[in-house]
């Protein structure tokens, strides 16, 4: 008997040899990858450059050694502040690092620019990070203009800002406008608008939709308090020293409002979009890694649900996997909901050139403050 013009027997060999020849490619890619980890245990640890959440630095070294038994250095700190100080190194002929998880800024201002990664994409091995049925965009989310370089673990909506509503009535601010009130002047905190980073973030957001005009009665008239510490920003918040805070730290106001403190997120407000981030949630391959085995076993775990999963919940970030039940720890206002339209402050143009851009007007503004 013909199958389609072959004879069956003709038909099973064919089948046969496929499955000899799928099982073969399947063992060969495990053998590979138990080499790789084995030549990572060798090199007998990795050095990460990540946040400075101190659950972080406490989760990632822990599972990571649990998975592989491999150690896991774990430098913290604020993304330039790292940054800078990899540089420097790197200048003096110093290579300690392996892999950096940071915010798209650093990603690419920093490291991308001076040619301090290595392609991330070809270090990606795992069938499971591979399957583009696995990630909420159909594949890896590689953000860099080559979508190569630095890959994309979060999506998180952001906050809009914070009140206190001992002191500050819900509908008191149903749209942007109300901000720039008198009776606000001097109630307002935010992370600092000209640094890189939300502050920076935010004043791009307010700058694209209002115009300069109205940034300077926001972040100059109504002479807002400006700190880089998003804990101090929602301590502000929660003591009602400044009932009105952009940028504080999501996790410590959800914390704040377990315990019973009056605070509220404001999201639906007029003139303001919707948008969503990153946070720290690039990840990038450092070029002449001291650990280089390490490093793709590093990556390669980040990016599958194990590592996703872990770091998603010690940050309070949403994954960009689908299949890592984000629900069951993060606030549903934090998860991009679909059919909705975000404006994304983690696009790769917006960040490199239309924010800097925006920066040194705010820079100028404050100058004069």
């Amino acid at each position: 008997m013909n199958v389609g013009g072959i004879s069956r027997a003709a038909f099973a060999a064919g089948v046969y040899a496929a499955l000899i020849c799928w099982t073969s490619l399947a063992q060969g890619a495990d053998q590979a990858w138990d080499q790789l980890v084995a030549a990572a245990r060798a090199e007998g640890k990795i050095v990460v450059v990540g946040p400075p959440d101190a659950d972080v630095r406490r989760e990632l070294p822990r599972a990571f050694k649990k998975r592989f038994d491999i150690d896991l250095e774990y430098i913290g700190g604020r993304g330039r502040s790292s940054a800078a100080r990899i540089a420097t190194e790197r200048a003096a002929g110093h290579y300690t690092a392996d892999a950096v998880i940071a915010g798209l800024s650093t990603l690419a201002i920093v490291y991308y620019r001076e040619k301090m990664l290595d392609p991330l994409k070809p270090a990606l091995v795992l069938p499971e990070v591979l399957d583009g049925s696995k990630w909420k965009r159909g594949g890896l989310w590689f953000v860099d203009p080559e979508k190569n370089y630095v890959l994309r673990i979060s999506n998180n909506v952001q906050r809009s800002f914070y009140i206190n509503t001992a002191k500050v009535k819900a509908d008191e601010i149903r749209s942007i406008k109300d901000l720039v009130d008198p009776k606000w002047r001097g109630k307002i905190a935010m992370d600092d608008p000209t640094l890189s980073g939300s502050g920076l973030t935010l004043a791009a957001r307010v700058y694209i939709s209002q115009g300069e005009g109205f940034v300077k009665k926001l972040f100059v008239d109504q002479k807002p308090r400006i700190s880089r510490d998003r804990r101090q920003l929602a301590d502000w918040l929660v003591r009602g020293t400044y009932p009105i805070v952009f940028n504080a730290g999501d996790d410590d106001v959800a914390e704040a409002r377990k315990q019973g403190f009056p605070v509220k997120e404001v999201d639906d407000v007029i003139g303001l979009p919707l948008t969503t981030s990153a946070g720290f949630g690039m990840i990038g391959l450092l070029n002449r890694a001291p650990h280089p085995s390490a490093a793709k076993v590093f990556v390669n775990w980040i990016a599958s649900k194990e590592g996703m999963e872990i770091y998603s919940r010690a940050r309070a970030e949403v994954p960009t996997r689908n299949d890592i039940d984000e629900a069951s720890y993060l606030t549903p206002e934090a998860i991009p909901k679909p059919g909705v339209e975000y404006f994304d402050t983690y696009d790769w143009d917006f960040v490199v050139t239309k924010r800097a851009q925006i920066r040194r007007i705010m820079k100028k503004l404050m100058a004069k403050k």
